[in-house]
């Protein structure tokens, strides 16, 4: 698979997409700062990383890459995890959809679901679509880049974005390995063994299951 040497993308605004626009044309090699698309502004650091070109970068149809006039860009997220046959499972996601919503500036976001279970990714993009979105964000709620992430995932959303012109969408990083899991991680870990001291609740997560015990 082709491959690009990036590791973090920068928000768009207006500051960004006017230098993307400007440069993009007339790109020449720069050690430091490379653009892909008018979307897509990557900027090198020390460390190496690699991110797979159909999975990472921003994938924009005909209608954007001819240059045709575009409204404002308006974003759409998609918090896409796997799926359960276990509705409880399925409706944590759109607990952490509105938590997500409430806690950040995207004022259009959708929950979906891989497989066994709806909204579907294509549910979710139309959905994004109907809202006045045209760059639709997929960020998937896995933990570490696997299948579903380098090809399942990249298929739904192709075949979903195939139903519209002029809306272009990229798929982000799984959460992976970033500092804050390991707080989250010892977070959990101190929450269970309180409880099976005696000296705390049962988190939210174990509430009510019976699991949270020494076996």
């Amino acid at each position: 698979m082709q491959s690009v040497s990036a590791t973090s993308e920068v928000p768009l605004t207006r500051k960004f997409y006017k230098a993307a626009n400007t440069s993009a044309p007339t790109y020449k090699k720069n050690q430091h700062r490379l653009y892909f698309s008018y979307f897509t502004i990557f900027e090198r650091l020390p460390r190496r990383t690699i991110f797979p070109i159909k999975s990472s970068l921003s994938i924009m149809n005909d209608y954007v890459l001819k240059g045709e006039p575009t409204n404002q860009v308006k974003d759409g997220v998609v918090i896409v995890d796997h799926g359960s046959r276990r509705q409880e499972s399925n409706h944590m996601l759109n607990d952490f959809v509105a938590m997500f919503k409430s806690r950040t500036g995207y004022q259009v976001v959708e929950p979906a679901h891989m497989e066994l279970a709806e909204p579907t990714i294509k549910d979710a993009f139309r959905l994004c679509v109907q809202q006045g979105a045209n760059h639709i964000i997929i960020s998937p709620f896995f933990l570490l880049p696997g299948r579903h992430w380098y090809k399942d995932i990249p298929a739904l959303v192709a075949e979903a974005a195939g139903e519209y012109s002029g809306i272009s969408y990229i798929i982000t990083a799984p959460l992976g390995l970033h500092e804050l899991m390991v707080d989250v991680m010892n977070e959990r870990i101190q929450r269970c063994l309180s409880h099976v001291a005696g000296k705390a609740d049962e988190c939210s997560m174990c509430a009510g299951t019976g699991r949270c015990h020494l076996y």
